[in-house]
């Protein structure tokens, strides 16, 4: 039975060749440290490290490398962007349809006395603009919001709710978890402040790597959660203030940089343009072909261009995770059922009491074929 995995939104796979011949590269041919010693091997590792970095500030347009942050995942970005800027009494806006990786910080966070305003979602899994502006306070400290939803797909209005914020004086967090890498993204002409990603999803990268944009003047508020050795000012007790050493302390995932730098090469070759386009054009095969189904419900706008290639779908006469269990037992279709820690969006959707959907998301490896083969499967399962 072949495998087609429809699970891109949790870890991108396959991975674009040589990613792991780059991983492999780090570990049996170099095995050196960044920023640790001045060997020759060393010195690979650090031009490997230097040019993952370039890639990623020329993917989101960011002004200069220094100002991308290395990160253990999208979560520890995020986390580092909310606890690094937060304080009791500062007052956060964010949404209902946020992952846990905002959710749970912020619930720490309010416990410690920070305020949160939560806005609500549409049945489709989107944020309006006028909730946003209505939610904002003059002590609001910052706006924090998902640029597309990992439940519904539904893209954000990042740059409309980024110019209120600026507008507000508050900065603007943009988690692009789901967007990175899917569609294009340009900080130098978007409104945004701070933007956390996983490496490992739309990146196409290793596990374990992740990244976090600081924009300018930042750096002045947000405080590093973590300090140690950096390889710079070693003689000073006190952590550097410049970037991005004042918030990458230990050691770097080298094997896991060496990989993310392969793939963001083929990212760059292949175009982020050209790769939305084709992520469209599969949902949109994939919506057509389900919403006659009977008994489907597909969540999430209808339009291609309003989403990412993230759909969610109940089924009646199965639950979420049986669904799931059953495409991959009997029909060799990988997909994620559950309410993909974003309950919140899951109860603007009215599906958390039922377990959630069942979550089919599409990459750059994913074919027209592949497509055919799960509507095949759903409607051999609806007729069952």
């Amino acid at each position: 039975m072949p495998r087609i995995y429809l699970d891109n939104a949790a870890t991108s796979y396959p991975k674009p060749p040589g990613v792991a011949e780059a991983v492999a590269r780090a570990l049996d041919d170099e095995g050196a440290a960044e920023a640790r010693s001045a060997t020759r091997a060393a010195l690979r590792v650090h031009e490997v490290v230097a040019r993952c970095r370039q890639r990623l500030a020329r993917l989101l347009g960011g002004p200069s490398a220094e100002r991308i942050v290395f990160t253990f995942n999208g979560t520890d970005s995020l986390n580092l962007a909310l606890h690094g800027l937060l304080r009791p009494g500062d007052h956060v806006v964010t949404s209902a349809i946020e992952h846990n990786s905002v959710l749970r910080p912020l619930r720490y966070l309010r416990d410690r006395g920070v305020e949160v305003t939560s806005v609500p979602a549409d049945e489709h899994g989107r944020v309006s603009v006028d909730d946003v502006m209505s939610a904002l306070r003059k002590d609001t400290r910052l706006v924090a919001l998902v640029h597309a939803s990992n439940v519904t797909g539904a893209i954000q209005p990042i740059d409309e709710v980024g110019e209120l914020a600026r507008a507000h004086g508050a900065l603007f967090l943009v988690d692009a978890a789901q967007s990175a890498g899917h569609v294009p993204i340009d900080v130098s002409r978007s409104p945004v402040d701070l933007l956390a990603a996983p490496g490992h999803k739309g990146l196409l990268g290793p596990l374990g790597t992740g990244l976090l944009y600081v924009g300018p003047g930042v750096e002045e508020q947000l405080d590093s959660v973590r300090q140690g050795g950096t390889g710079s000012q070693s003689e000073d007790d006190r952590q550097p203030d410049r970037l991005p050493d004042k918030y990458e302390s230990g050691n770097h995932n080298v094997p896991g940089l060496f990989g993310l730098e392969a793939a963001l090469a083929w990212i760059e070759e292949r175009g982020v343009p050209e790769i939305c386009r084709h992520e469209r054009e599969l949902t949109e095969q994939l919506i057509a072909g389900l919403s006659p189904i009977k008994g489907l419900r597909v969540y999430g706008p209808r339009s291609p261009e309003e989403r990412v290639g993230v759909v969610s779908v109940t089924l009646d006469g199965f639950e979420p995770q049986e669904l799931a269990t059953v495409l991959d037992g009997s029909f060799g279709i990988e997909t994620r059922a559950g309410l993909h820690c974003a309950p919140g969006a899951h109860r603007s959707l009215g599906t958390c009491a039922g377990g959630g959907t069942l979550r089919l998301s599409v990459g750059p490896f994913t074919t027209p074929e592949h497509m055919e083969a799960a509507l095949a499967a759903f409607r051999a399962l609806a007729n069952s």
